[in-house]
């Protein structure tokens, strides 16, 4: 008689490609990029859309499949992707090219120099897992791009918080005359600014929660990480307020020098991207250019090529999970 074959072992999975940061229960909107590309779309038919062989993984699919006529997949050629957006702008077009972060800074960026930045076209660079958003290792982890792009002219550099962010973005960098590098989040995408009487204004940081000890200037997914940590650090009676930066270039200088300049506060800046060249260093240098002294901290990736793994042991590994940032705080105003 034959033995029963014994029950086959649960498949385990890796978690190394998270496609959304939302934590369990969180509320969510699926492809807020897509989404409100292919609406604003449907009033503005000079818009196209080009990818790098990443349609899905950059949710122009959505694009993609409402206005198929408007939309080139390009194969995996970033630098023709970058070449191609160029020529469609100087013929009269809005041209929303996708990538990845790291594809766009490392292997197109003198194509973006010379096709685009020089020239001052509004092509709109939408690129996803930007810094570590991504636990494929250094090969997909963008944690340099905004250093890469923060010194070529004409380049506006904008890194939303979540969907509400996104959505709001989308129709504000197309009606920038010039070139934008936007970092995007992709899939399942938090949402979260929607409770604070928030509305995305180009070139704009919004005061999102007021504090007296500490201030905390964000972007990207760290303004949710700041928000959570705010409300943490109450319980030890840390009061922190929250300066969210969606526009990393130009900077909002009268909001960063008049919340800075507040006295006995902490300034500590949190990003989602390499302490060197980020915004952590373009806030540093504001406030040293304009006299303003303040104890300041960084919040922020380190300055080496990051391991590969599950995001959230990362994120504790290197300092920007909300734990490891109330940790932080709490010994920084000790």
């Amino acid at each position: 008689m034959n033995e029963a074959a014994p029950p086959a072992k649960p498949r385990l999975t890796t978690s190394a490609m998270i496609a959304s940061l939302a934590a369990e229960g969180q509320r969510t909107r699926p492809a807020p990029f897509g989404h409100a590309l292919a609406k604003l779309a449907q009033d503005r038919p000079e818009i196209v859309g080009l990818t790098a062989d990443l349609a899905k993984y950059t949710d122009l699919h959505v694009f993609a499949q409402a206005h198929p006529d408007r939309f080139y997949q390009m194969g995996m050629a970033e630098q023709l992707l970058m070449g191609a957006a160029a020529g469609f702008a100087r013929e009269g077009f809005l041209p929303f090219a996708t990538t990845y972060a790291v594809f766009a800074a490392r292997r197109a960026y003198d194509f973006i120099a010379m096709a685009i930045a020089e020239e001052n076209l509004p092509v709109k660079i939408v690129c996803g897992l930007p810094g570590l958003t991504s636990g494929y290792g250094p090969s997909h982890q963008a944690t340099e791009d905004v250093a890469i792009f923060r010194g070529l002219p004409n380049m506006v550099i904008v890194d939303p918080c979540d969907a509400v962010d996104i959505e709001g973005a989308v129709p504000a960098i197309a009606a920038h005359p010039g070139p934008v590098y936007m970092r995007l989040l992709r899939g399942q995408v938090p949402v979260v600014l929607d409770e604070y009487d928030y509305r995305f204004v180009l070139g704009r940081a919004a005061l999102l929660r007021d504090g007296a000890d500490v201030l905390i200037i964000s972007s990207g997914f760290m303004t949710m990480r700041a928000l959570e940590a705010a409300k943490a650090l109450q319980a030890d009676r840390i009061e922190a307020a929250v300066l969210h930066s969606p526009t990393l270039k130009p900077l909002d200088e009268a909001a960063i020098l008049r919340e800075a300049s507040r006295p006995g506060r902490l300034v500590v800046v949190a990003e989602n991207h390499s302490v060197i060249g980020g915004l952590g260093e373009a806030v540093a240098g504001l406030l040293m250019r304009s006299g303003v002294w303040a104890a300041f901290r960084q919040v922020g990736l380190p300055d080496e090529f990051l391991a590969a793994g599950a995001l959230p042991t990362l994120h504790d590994r290197y300092g920007i999970s909300t734990n490891a940032m109330v940790a932080s705080v709490k010994e920084w105003v000790a």
